[in-house]
């Protein structure tokens, strides 16, 4: 398989994240979703959202792709409500539908968080590792990126490149 997606959790669809994750699709030829786009209800122990969007593009992930790279700005020290409620969503699959839950192991987990200035909050990588790890998943890394002025700073561009380099020798080895 070895293939790759991005997964762009931000409220604007075209906002800071957006330019982040342009430039990183460019450097990997990875897909892209931009979750701002579909329909996911919050988690619910009687699973009555069971016709929302969350479903069809979890089974499409865990099947189709070996890395997922989770895209988010950073809101109120931590990430987008968006990618809380994605990950909370996979709950779903650990419960009902086992099988599809299972298929993450050993699959990489990356992350790239994106905010004004260079500023990333202690442990902001910490539920992604961590849930890398209660998955199965291998976490492959994160970067802190940045937008200033609408554009990349020559320095984010540089963190970038060599995260996709990291995440893409990741997926060959």
């Amino acid at each position: 398989m070895n293939k790759g997606i991005i997964i762009q959790a931000s409220s604007r669809s075209n906002g800071d994240t957006s330019k982040v994750v342009a430039y990183l699709k460019d450097m990997t030829g990875f897909e892209f979703v931009d979750l701002n786009q579909k329909e996911i209800g919050h988690y619910d122990y009687d699973f009555k959202n069971v016709d929302d969007d969350f479903n069809f593009l979890f089974k499409g992930l865990v099947q189709n792709y070996d890395t997922i790279v989770f895209a988010t700005p950073i809101y109120w020290y931590t990430m987008s409500g968006l990618m809380k409620v994605f990950l909370d969503r996979i709950s779903d699959f650990l419960k009902n539908e086992k099988d599809y839950g299972r298929m993450l192991r050993g699959k990489n987990m990356a992350v790239v968080s994106c905010s004004n200035d260079n500023d990333l909050p202690d442990k902001f990588n910490l539920p992604f590792s961590r849930s890398a790890d209660y998955l199965g998943m291998n976490y492959a890394g994160d970067i802190h990126t940045w937008v200033n002025n609408g554009e990349l700073p020559m320095e984010v561009k540089e963190k970038i490149n060599a995260f996709a380099l990291k995440i893409k020798n990741k997926i060959e080895a």
